[in-house]
């Protein structure tokens, strides 16, 4: 009997896909989160929105790709010839069985990627026109009613709102509030001028914040915000960060303020400016009258038509007529806003001298110098107190003094160390005393002693 064997039993094999799922799940398992350095070579733009490229170095390359949905948050696109980190994971595109790293993220090597892609973002907009001269719109000479993007809590607002009051009080002032860095905050401000644009209600618009950091500014860098600003049907006036710094907000809005301050300088004249301009129109419009009138004159003078002349008399009188009551009206305007304005400055000084810290400090001064005043008596009067107490004392004291006692002759006899001798038994013969008298000391000797 013979036993038939089969090697195919013995063997283990593995089809195509099974051996590229194993070493996909091989890959995946020991390269999930990954960071690979190289130049970006090939890159290619697919119809779905993926970008496809190779990474590459002097010794070997890699495929890449990534996905639609990631490439919008990267910070800048690939582009050839750059040099960059790229975060991702490696798998297997079983199709060519090609072995790929999927990106997550890219970071640009050998500078910031915050400036490239400021730089990149730059490039398409202006390309799309969008920083045009020809497409900014002035702003209104005196606008009414201002609309603001910005923080509630930042020192921008306050600021802007300091000078727009002071400035020109009774202007109509709306805030959105909006985050201005971080995340979430480029949406926000897209929210807020979005807001402002459909209403209709402002007839400018400031964006803004104060200064900060590159990556603090980089909300105003979003591409997002740079279309809301665009989009806008209103003026919008871009005040972000100091005068140094330049974001694309600036490039995109139909005017840049170098500060919030600025902004708010910039978005209104001064009422004394307001006076002054008024005060030129009329000058202008008497000038223009008298003008007009003096070639009338010379017209009339030359045609010497008498119907003619009494015609214009009565023209020229309307028109002086008018003239006289636009001045009136137009002096009294005048009036009303100085006294207006005399009357709050009035109003402000009455404050500052409330303030002033000149009369406190002279009310204080006044108050110190009565209570020292009064402290000076009562410590006065308490001397001379105590002092006819002590009189009497010092008196009596005086009179049981040793000393009145040595005045009438009488001594005391001590040892030099001091202790005072009673008894003859308490010295020996030859021994130094020392005698106090009324009027100085002796020293003297012990010849003899005696009870």
């Amino acid at each position: 009997m013979q036993t038939s064997f089969s090697w195919e039993s013995e063997r283990r094999y593995y089809t195509v896909g099974e051996l590229t799922e194993a070493i996909r799940g091989a890959l995946a398992g020991e390269f999930t989160d990954i960071w690979v350095a190289g130049e970006i070579s090939g890159s290619k733009t697919a119809p779905s929105g993926h970008v496809y490229f190779t990474l590459k170095d002097q010794d070997a390359q890699i495929r890449c790709a990534c996905f639609a949905r990631t490439l919008r948050f990267l910070r800048f696109k690939p582009q050839d010839g750059i040099e960059v980190l790229a975060r991702g994971r490696v798998d297997v595109y079983a199709a060519r069985g090609e072995y790929q790293l999927l990106i997550d993220s890219l970071e640009p090597r050998g500078h910031g990627a915050l400036q490239f892609a400021f730089e990149q973002l730059k490039k398409k907009l202006a390309g799309e026109g969008l920083f045009e001269a020809a497409r900014k719109r002035p702003l209104p000479l005196y606008p009414r009613r201002i609309g603001i993007v910005t923080s509630p809590s930042g020192a921008a607002i306050q600021d802007m709102l300091k000078i727009l009051t002071s400035r020109f009080p009774g202007l109509h002032i709306r805030l959105y509030p909006a985050l201005v860095q971080g995340e979430g905050s480029a949406a926000q401000l897209c929210r807020g001028i979005e807001y402002f644009s459909e209403s209709g209600w402002p007839e400018v618009v400031i964006v803004g914040r104060g200064g900060g950091s590159v990556e603090d500014l980089w909300t105003f860098n979003e591409e997002s915000v740079a279309r809301a600003i665009a989009a806008c049907r209103v003026p919008v006036i871009s005040a972000v960060g100091h005068e140094t710094d330049f974001t694309i907000s600036d490039f995109v809005a139909d005017l840049r303020a170098p500060t919030p301050s600025a902004a708010a300088e910039m978005v209104v004249g001064s009422r004394v400016q307001l006076v002054e301009r008024l005060e030129a129109l009329d000058r202008r419009m008497k000038q223009s009258v008298l003008y007009r009138i003096s070639i009338a004159r010379r017209k009339l003078h030359q045609l010497s038509v008498d119907r003619a002349s009494a015609t214009l008399h009565r023209v020229i009188g309307k028109h002086l007529q008018r003239v006289d009551s636009l001045d009136a009206r137009m002096r009294e305007a005048m009036r009303a806003a100085v006294t207006s304005g005399r009357q709050q400055f009035e109003r402000l000084e009455q404050r500052l001298a409330q303030m002033d810290m000149r009369l406190r400090l002279a009310e204080g001064k006044r108050r110190l110098e009565s209570v020292a005043t009064r402290l000076e008596q009562s410590i006065r009067w308490r001397l001379a107190a105590q002092r006819r107490k002590l009189e009497p004392l010092d008196a009596q004291l005086a009179q049981l003094s040793p000393l009145r006692v040595l005045e009438r002759g009488y001594a005391i006899v001590q040892t030099p160390q001091g202790a005072v001798i009673k008894d003859a038994g308490e010295v020996s013969e030859g021994a130094p005393l020392d005698v106090r008298l009324a009027r100085g000391k002796l020293r003297v000797e012990v010849e003899s002693a005696s009870e």
